[in-house]
């Protein structure tokens, strides 16, 4: 395990001190403000991948039928090229407040489907692979809305050199979180490696001001009373301690009716805002004067 040691903290007698012949400043670090990016050949300049394309685009009827239309409609699905996609929801000014992709992994293979006809290839060398992600990624950062989010959902052989590329385009400031996915089972285990279990998204946000509405599910009645056991005239509740762990030195430090908090410990609150809570009824006392705060069953749990 390693404990850090803050500048203000002298060296203890036994500490080995360093000796060199060069200066540190002989190989200086990069700036506070430096960005990291990825150079290979035939990298585009953002002005490059926006320049506008000619594009055009048939909608196609149940029974065969094509129609050109200008732009593509609300609620297509689109059997094209996504970068030639883009580009004409970019000019059409259509905005998105989610997208949600799941390209190819660069797995380095081609891929089949069970009665052995082919189904896509999936075989860039990295440099490509990166590059082929990037200028769509660009085009995805200008149609989302200023409150929209955009989820990568890819697999480990590429998974940071995708992130490096996505700091770049969105900013590392706005990425939100690494969500690994529990694949059903690992199809490559061998006696000499760990198996590959998972998938992993990418969450990013075009600023940071996004939407964001709360994953939630219903929860079973049987849940509901393990999780809320108790009952009164309030409705279902259940007891949480008052106290967390840590000593303070401050008014969560200090005795309450009479009670220090356990060892090691200290009162979650102010003992005047825990005076309120008892005073409202919501601290349980045990036969042992325990105190414990209620925590009912809100409604949109």
């Amino acid at each position: 395990m390693a404990t850090g040691v803050t500048g203000r903290e002298k060296h203890g007698e036994d500490a080995t001190i360093a000796a060199c012949d060069r200066s540190a400043d002989s190989y200086p670090l990069p700036n506070r403000d430096d960005k990291i990016s990825l150079i290979y050949p035939n990298r585009m300049s953002e002005r490059e991948i926006l320049a506008p394309l000619s594009t055009s685009f048939d909608v196609v009827g149940m029974h065969g039928e094509r129609k050109a239309i200008e732009h593509i409609t609300p609620n297509a699905f689109v059997l094209s090229d996504n970068l030639l996609a883009l580009h004409d929801i970019i000019q059409s000014g259509d905005r998105a407040t989610l997208i949600y992709l799941d390209p190819p992994y660069g797995t380095g293979m081609e891929f089949h489907s069970r009665i052995l006809q082919h189904a896509y290839k999936d075989n860039m060398s990295p440099a490509a692979y990166v590059e082929f992600l990037r200028r769509r990624l660009v085009l995805m950062r200008e149609i989302l809305t200023e409150d929209g989010s955009i989820y990568l959902h890819t697999g480990h052989q590429m998974l940071f050199y995708t992130k490096i590329v996505m700091d770049e385009i969105f900013g590392a400031r706005n990425f939100r979180n690494f969500i690994v996915r529990r694949t059903c089972s690992s199809k490559n285990f061998t006696r000499k490696k760990y198996p590959n279990l998972n998938d992993y998204i990418l969450f990013y946000t075009k600023s940071g001001r996004y939407k964001w509405n709360q994953p939630r599910e219903n929860p079973t009645r049987g849940w509901i009373e393990k999780e809320y056991p108790k009952i009164d005239s309030h409705g279902r509740y259940k007891l949480v301690p008052i106290h967390a762990p840590g000593m303070r030195n401050g008014e969560t430090g200090q005795p309450w009716r009479g009670k220090f908090p356990p060892p090691g410990k200290h009162w979650q609150y102010a003992p005047s805002k825990l005076d309120e809570l008892d005073e409202r009824g919501q601290i349980h006392w045990s036969k042992n004067a325990n105190p414990r705060r209620k925590v009912y069953l809100e409604k949109d749990k």
